[in-house]
C-alpha cells in the first residue's frame, strides 16, 4: 500500500467535533460537541466552521500561561471554550456565513510517521472506508465475480447512535454483515488490560466476541485468518460493541453480524495512529472470506 494512495485530508467527513452553539456581541463563538469530542486537547487548537459561504478559519482561544491563575489550569468545560475567528462582533460573524448550529473540525492533517504508521484526526473511521474501497478495488480485479453479491456501505453518523447505519440496514436488508471500525490499542503508557483488553498496533485486524457477534460468523472468519496465516487479535463486548455492529444486528429479523476492527491509538483525538499492516491484512482477510462463499445457499442456510 503506498503512501500516495491515502485520501487527501478534508473537513466534511462524518466525524467528531463541534457545532456552534452561541455567538457573542463580541464575536466570540462558543461550542457544544458532535460526539465524543475531547474537551481536554480543545485548547489552543485551530477549527474550520463549515459556513454557507464555505470554511472559516478559527482558533480555541488559549490565555497565555502567564495569565492564567492556578485554578484556570484545570480542564475547561465545552461550554467554556470560545472560538476567535478575527471577528471584532456578531454582526461580523454573521457576514462571514457562520451561525449557530454550523458545525466545525479539527483542521490537523494526516501525516506519515514511518513506512506502516500513519497519525491524524478522524482515522476513526476514514480508515473503514478506505479499507472498503480497497477491498472493492480488489474484487473487481479478480478474474470472475465472487459468488455471493457484496454490498458496500459508508454509514453516516455513526459517532452519534449509528443511525446511518440502521437506516440503510433496513432497507438493503443483507443476509449478513462484516463490520469495520477502529478499536482502542492498549500498548501505549497508562492503560488497564485487564480493564480495556490487549491489543497491539500492528499485530493484526481484531475481531470481537459477545454481544452483536455472531459466534458462527465470527468462527468462519478466524478460520479463515488460519487458513492465508494472517494474525488476528481477539477482543470481549459485554453489553455493546459501541459501532454500527449495534444497529445492524437487531435490524428486521435479525442480521448475523460480525465486528472487524484496526487497532489504533490515542482515538478521538488530532493524533490518531494506525499500522498499515493491519490495514492491509483487514483488506485481505474481507477478500478472502467473500471469494470463500463459492455456494452462498449453503452459507446463507447456516447463518439463518
Amino acid at each position: 500500500m503506498g503512501h500516495s494512495q491515502w485520501p487527501e485530508t478534508r473537513p466534511y467527513f462524518d466525524e467528531i467535533g463541534f457545532i456552534v452553539q452561541n455567538i457573542s456581541d463580541e464575536g466570540y463563538l462558543y461550542l457544544n460537541r458532535i460526539g465524543g469530542t475531547d474537551r481536554a486537547i480543545a485548547r489552543g487548537k485551530r477549527l474550520k466552521i463549515l459556513g454557507d459561504r464555505g470554511p472559516v478559519l478559527g482558533v480555541i482561544g488559549n490565555t497565555a500561561i502567564h495569565l492564567r491563575e492556578k485554578d484556570e489550569d484545570k480542564i475547561p468545560e465545552v461550554h467554556q471554550l470560545f472560538v476567535d475567528i478575527g471577528a471584532k462582533s456578531r454582526a461580523e460573524v454573521e457576514s462571514r456565513g457562520i451561525r449557530i448550529g454550523h458545525p466545525a473540525v479539527y483542521t490537523d492533517s494526516v501525516e506519515v510517521v514511518t513506512n506502516d504508521r500513519l497519525v491524524g484526526r478522524a482515522i476513526d473511521n476514514r480508515i473503514g472506508g478506505f479499507i472498503i474501497s480497497e477491498l472493492f478495488a480488489s474484487l473487481a480485479s479478480l478474474p470472475e465475480r465472487p459468488a455471493a453479491t457484496v454490498i458496500g456501505l459508508n454509514a453516516v453518523q455513526e459517532e452519534i447512535g449509528g443511525h446511518g447505519a440502521k437506516m440503510a440496514t433496513f432497507r438493503l436488508d443483507p443476509t449478513i454483515a462484516l463490520v469495520l471500525d477502529v478499536t482502542h490499542a492498549t500498548d501505549s503508557p497508562g492503560i488497564d488490560k485487564n480493564k480495556h483488553g490487549n491489543v497491539k498496533l500492528g499485530a493484526g485486524p481484531s475481531i470481537t466476541h459477545g454481544s452483536a457477534n455472531h459466534p458462527r460468523l465470527v468462527a468462519e472468519l478466524i478460520e479463515t485468518s488460519r487458513r492465508i496465516d494472517i494474525q488476528l487479535q481477539h477482543e470481549a463486548s459485554s453489553r455493546s460493541t459501541g459501532t454500527d455492529t449495534d444497529s445492524i444486528f437487531q435490524s428486521k429479523q435479525g442480521i448475523p453480524s460480525a465486528l472487524i476492527s484496526v487497532p489504533l491509538r490515542y482515538m478521538h483525538s488530532t493524533v490518531e495512529m494506525v499500522d498499515l499492516r493491519d490495514v492491509d491484512s483487514c483488506i485481505r482477510l474481507l477478500k478472502e472470506f467473500i471469494i470463500g462463499l463459492t455456494d452462498p445457499s449453503e452459507f446463507y442456510l447456516k447463518f439463518s
